[in-house]
C-alpha cells in the first residue's frame, strides 16, 4: 500500500503498469463504429465472449422475427406463431446444424435460409479469426520493482531500479528506455509537461532471462543533475520505463511499461540483494526481496533470504509504505 500526501492528486501520466488510462480526454469526437477491430482485440475476454454472445442471440432473434413475418407454413413442423420454434430453427440454420425436424417450405423461407446461412459462415469466420488474433497477441510477464532508488555507485549518484522476466524463457535483444517527465514553465509563463531521456549504463542486453538492474548515472549531463527529492515532488516528476524485446518462444516483439512517481524514488537507499545460490550451488533469485530497499547507512543490510528489511520511509515527504 502506498500512502500519498493529503490534498495532492496522483500526477501519473500512466498507471503503475504503464497503461495510459489516467489521462482524461475532452472534446474528442468518437464514432460508434470507429476502430471496432481494435476494441475487439483489446477488450477483456469476459467482455469479448459476452459481446459475441449478445450478437449471436440478437441475430437469431432478428431472423426468427423475419421467419415469423412469413406467416404460417413458412417453416414446416413449427408451431403457428411460435417465436421459440423459429428462434431455434434460426440457431440450427446459422450454425449449419440442420436436424431436419423443421425445414423451409415457402420461397420466402428459402430465401431467408440462404441469407442466414451465408451470414452464419461470415460470423463463424470472423469470430474464429478475432479469437485467434487475440490468442496470438504477444504478451510479456515483466516484473518491475515497486520503488526506484538513488544511491552512490562508484562514487556517482545513480538512479537504479530492477526488472525481471517472470516467464521461464528468454527475451532476445531486450532494450530499456527511461524517460523523465516533469512540469515546467517557460519564461513566457507557458506551462507544459516536458520529456527528458535518461541514458543508462546499459540500455540493451542480448539475452534477458533473469533480472536486470537499470542504472542511470546522475552526472552533469543528466536531467536529474542538481535535483532533490523536494524539487522532483514540486514538479510532479514521473519516470516512465519501457522495455521491448523478442520473445524467444513466439519470435514476436513484446512490450512492457512501468511508472515511478517522485515519491516512489528513494534517496540514499539501496536495492536489497536478490541473487543467491542454493545448497547445491545453483544460481537462484529470491523474489521475496525483489521490492525491498534498505537505507545506505545499513550497509550491513540483510542479504537475500534474511528478514531484517523494513518498510522504508520517505526522507523528505514523510511517506511510509508497506
Amino acid at each position: 500500500m502506498v500512502l500519498k500526501p493529503k490534498g495532492r492528486p496522483s500526477s501519473r501520466i500512466s498507471s503503475r503498469a504503464g497503461e495510459f488510462s489516467n489521462v482524461v480526454r475532452f472534446g474528442e469526437k468518437r464514432m460508434p463504429w470507429q476502430d471496432v477491430y481494435h476494441h475487439l482485440l483489446t477488450m477483456s475476454w469476459p467482455g469479448f465472449i459476452g459481446l459475441m454472445g449478445l450478437v449471436y442471440l440478437a441475430v437469431n432473434a432478428l431472423f426468427a422475427l423475419a421467419y415469423l413475418l412469413g406467416g404460417e407454413g413458412a417453416i414446416a413442423n413449427a408451431r403457428p406463431g411460435s417465436f421459440a420454434d423459429l428462434f431455434f430453427f434460426s440457431v440450427q440454420t446459422l450454425a449449419s446444424i440442420g436436424y431436419g425436424a423443421m425445414y423451409p417450405e415457402t420461397t420466402y423461407a428459402h430465401v431467408l435460409v440462404v441469407i442466414e446461412a451465408f451470414l452464419g459462415l461470415l460470423f463463424i469466420a470472423m469470430v474464429t479469426g478475432i479469437s485467434f488474433a487475440r490468442f496470438s497477441l504477444p504478451t510479456a510477464r515483466i516484473l518491475f520493482s515497486n520503488y526506484a532508488v538513488i544511491a552512490p555507485y562508484n562514487g556517482v549518484p545513480t538512479l537504479m531500479f530492477r526488472t525481471a522476466n517472470k516467464r521461464r524463457n528468454r527475451i532476445l535483444e531486450a532494450q530499456l528506455w527511461v524517460t523523465l517527465v516533469r512540469d515546467e514553465t517557460t519564461a513566457e509563463g507557458e506551462f507544459f509537461r516536458r520529456f527528458y531521456d535518461l541514458s543508462l549504463s546499459r540500455s540493451h542486453t542480448p539475452l534477458f532471462a533473469l533480472s536486470w538492474t537499470a542504472m542511470h548515472p546522475i552526472n552533469a549531463d543528466s536531467p536529474l543533475y542538481g535535483e532533490t527529492a523536494e524539487s522532483l515532488l514540486k514538479t510532479n516528476a514521473e519516470i516512465i520505463v519501457i522495455l521491448t524485446g523478442m520473445d524467444e518462444t513466439t519470435s514476436q516483439t513484446i512490450h512492457a511499461r512501468h511508472s515511478f512517481l517522485s515519491e516512489e524514488v528513494f534517496w540514499n537507499y539501496q536495492l536489497c540483494d536478490i541473487l543467491c545460490r542454493t545448497p547445491e550451488g545453483r544460481r537462484a533469485i529470491d523474489y521475496s526481496n525483489f521490492d525491498k530497499i534498505v537505507p545506505i547507512e545499513s550497509s550491513a543490510s540483510p542479504k537475500s533470504g534474511s528478514n531484517g528489511t523494513h518498510s522504508p520511509a520517505h526522507p523528505i515527504a514523510g511517506i511510509e509504505r508497506g
